[in-house]
């Protein structure tokens, strides 16, 4: 057994810095280098892209970085785990092994996930009594089961262990849990079993401090201006140890700050109670956590705690919601906001009088400027230069969304003076994608789990 293991991550979502995992592998040492792609958004736009290509379906990110990097990671022994499979690991598993054989890369074995896609099972998982129900409304999924788009399950950390464990140096999975990125290798490197619940919550919180990239490394820190080189900002890496302690820090020489506040800040992401983090492993107790500083840009966690993990797989699903349209103008000179508001009020009253009548409820207005993000921040009496009005409507039927488009470009000519910053054509109608969470028993989810590890 390893007395230490390093993790490092080197993507905090799909769109993240490209650049990142290259410098994760090349400025330091590593034994593992985890991307996370996955968001519940993504999640539908990899289902539009395989409706379009059956073999498309995954992060294409993986691949270029794969094109410039694997060499690399084979000659320094690099193992990679991976959500980047999305909706197709198995076609991603294809593409790997092309680029392997086009730089010249021979023997890599690539260890695949899936079971975690439910959606062609959901009628038969709805007739077998499963509503589904919304986590927030209560709703049952059958009021609209066929507006569904996709359809996954969030699996644990136990079929990444198992893919190492059969000799994996890459490991691609569709949607599992963030955290099971990290604690996967933990639970292959250290033995770590099921019912161990300290030492899987330990692999859980550290996960969950990496899982964002830059976010625990100075990354949309409170306290910006004390973060050094935000340009050359090192992504988080965690040395973990057999008994579940770990230091969280960062490649040497790179930019960033890797403090006890920056950690703590990232911890607090996404939390929930933070006596109860459910994960399909194990329920973490965040108030377990104790920081410590362990010398620069580093710091030491300890004193994690855990209990057994709960019977059901949260799944997360997106629907066809709607469409919606959005468009911008920039409003100068005297009394901006109050041009803004007439603008706003020209439009929605011009619509009705086209008999199309936009609930409150499907309006979007902000005023960028005047508080729009940060209600009650701005001096009182503050009256800004300019400002940026963000009007949007949705609706069920396009071209009643479409229609709303028409009328932002007119207020340039038949609105309040100072209108200007119109570009990009009418604001068309665009496909909404809402999400549904709901729970899923186990034994529904498990037998469709496989783990297969193969030679490409």
């Amino acid at each position: 057994m390893k007395e230490r293991v390093l993790i490092g991550n080197g993507q905090g979502f799909w769109g993240d810095s490209p650049d990142t995992p290259w410098e994760m592998v090349t400025r330091g040492d590593l034994d593992y280098l985890t991307l996370d792609y996955l968001a519940e958004v993504t999640m539908s736009i990899m289902m539009r892209q395989k409706l379009r290509d059956p073999n498309r379906g995954y992060a294409t990110d993986f691949l270029t970085f794969l094109e410039r990097a694997l060499p690399i990671l084979m000659d320094r022994g690099i193992k990679v785990v991976t959500n980047a499979g999305g909706l197709n690991p198995i076609a991603l598993r294809g593409r790997i092994g092309e680029i392997a054989e086009r730089v010249g890369v021979f023997g890599l074995t690539v260890g695949v996930i899936e079971g975690d896609d439910i959606l062609d099972r959901l009628p038969g998982i709805l007739e077998e009594g499963h509503p589904l129900e919304h986590m927030d409304t209560g709703r049952p999924l059958a009021e609209l089961r066929r507006k569904v788009l996709s359809a996954n399950a969030y699996l644990g950390a136990g079929p990444v262990a198992e893919a190492l464990d059969q000799g994996a140096q890459i490991v691609v999975a569709g949607r599992i849990t963030d955290t099971s990125l990290t604690l996967g290798p933990l639970m292959h490197e250290f033995g770590w079993k099921p019912g161990q619940w300290d030492l899987l919550a330990s692999g859980i919180i550290a996960g969950h401090i990496i899982e964002c990239g830059a976010q625990a490394t100075g990354g949309n820190f409170t306290r910006w201006w004390e973060v050094p080189d935000l340009w050359d900002i090192g992504y988080p890496i965690v040395e973990c140890r057999p008994d579940g302690t770990f230091v969280v820090t960062k490649h040497p020489g790179t930019g960033g700050l890797v403090s006890v506040d920056t950690v703590s800040e990232q911890l607090l992401y996404e939390m929930g109670r933070p006596d109860e983090y459910i994960t399909p492993d194990v329920v973490a107790d965040f108030t377990s956590v104790r920081l410590a500083a362990d010398g620069p840009n580093r710091v030491l966690v300890s004193g994690i705690t855990g209990r057994e993990d709960t019977p059901f797989y949260k799944v997360s699903m997106t629907y066809h919601g709607g469409y919606k349209a959005v468009g911008h103008l920039t409003i100068s000179g005297p009394r901006a906001i109050e041009k803004a508001n007439l603008c706003a009020e020209i439009v929605w009253r011009r619509l009705a009088r086209a008999g199309l009548t936009v609930s409150v409820e499907d309006r979007l207005v902000e005023i960028v400027g005047s508080d729009a993000c940060m209600p009650g921040i701005a001096e009182a009496g503050c009256s800004p230069p300019e400002v940026v009005l963000r009007l949007g409507m949705r609706g069920n039927d396009r071209r009643k969304v479409a229609r709303f488009g028409m009328e932002l470009a007119p207020l340039i000519t038949s609105g309040p003076p100072g209108i200007t910053g119109f570009a990009g054509g009418r604001p068309k109608p665009q496909e909404i994608v809402a999400y549904w969470p709901a729970l899923l028993a186990r034994e529904v989810v498990d037998p469709g789990i496989r783990v297969s590890v193969e030679e490409v």
